[in-house]
């Protein structure tokens, strides 16, 4: 008995835009998430071998800057350059954290737009989901993470802090460090296919964002600067994940399901972005 012949997927193209019945934009767009999981899944083991294939250190590379940053501060805060007044734990264990966290945020930021500029060649030839660009480089995000992770354990351990119970919250604060980061990475992919101003801009203005939130230092308690936390989501949300990887009581609790909230707006409004922009943004770049 002959198998019953697969037709292939049917794709139609109109002039009308499809902002004009959003609940079949809803559909198609969770219908594209299911359908390029095996192709995400593809994309992430090759890009991950392809990125350690030709180191010597291999996957040391994930955890070897924010180990030279912290042995920096480490050394500027003893040899008294600056003070960050007492804590509850070793500022060493504190700034560790601290940058492993920010890390994901700026992972986050960079891999929607890093992801179409490495995949352009593909994208103006094969008509595949674009979400499975996205799929893939949040798993590569995630597996910088999980590197970070397992070493940031290892020095609780080191420095005898043992975990606490509040680890479990810790994902929580990693999904809304992500989703804040995919979206505004999101919003700014189309800006950046057409002007390469947008990736050379964008580690210049995560290096100062850095210094604005207390990812060096503890949350200040005087004003202005304790704006920092209270004008920057992302103060919030790392200072309330941090705590809760290193056993404390977070003190933004509010401010971060605040922040969660607005974090799912904005990767809402990012993929709805991306969505519509890049076949436009692609057809005029092949053209």
């Amino acid at each position: 008995m002959n198998p019953r012949p697969v037709s292939p997927p049917l794709y139609v193209y109109t002039s009308a835009s499809q902002l004009t019945d959003p609940l079949n934009l809803l559909r198609s767009m969770a219908a594209d998430i299911v359908a390029s999981r095996e192709l995400a899944w593809r994309l992430l083991i090759r890009n991950i071998s392809s990125r350690y294939r030709r180191t010597m250190l291999g996957c040391v590379w994930a955890f070897l800057p924010p180990i030279l940053t912290t042995t920096v501060f480490v050394f500027l805060q003893r040899s008294g350059y600056f003070t960050v007044g007492p804590m509850p734990v070793p500022y060493a264990v504190f700034l560790f954290a601290g940058l492993i966290l920010w890390q994901v945020f700026c992972d986050s930021i960079n891999m929607p737009l890093q992801m179409v500029q490495q995949s352009s060649a593909i994208l103006t030839k094969v008509n595949f989901p674009r979400e499975a660009l996205i799929l893939a480089g949040t798993g590569e995000v995630l597996f910088g993470f999980v590197i970070r992770f397992v070493l940031m354990l290892s020095i609780l351990f080191w420095f005898k802090m043992g975990v606490s119970w509040t680890l479990l919250w810790v994902p929580c604060g990693i999904l809304v460090l992500m989703s804040m980061g995919i979206g505004l990475g999101l919003i700014l992919t189309p800006v950046g296919v057409l002007y390469h101003d947008i990736s050379q801009g964008i580690p210049f203005v995560l290096y100062l964002w850095m210094f604005l939130t207390p990812v060096l230092y503890p949350v200040p308690q005087s004003w202005p600067a304790s704006l920092s936390v209270a004008l920057n989501p992302i103060g919030a949300v790392l200072d309330t994940t941090r705590a809760w990887l290193l056993g404390s009581v977070p003190a933004h609790v509010d401010s971060f399901v605040i922040t969660a909230a607005l974090a799912i707006v904005i990767l809402l409004f990012g993929w709805l972005l991306y969505r519509l922009a890049l076949p436009i943004l692609l057809e005029r770049i092949g053209a």
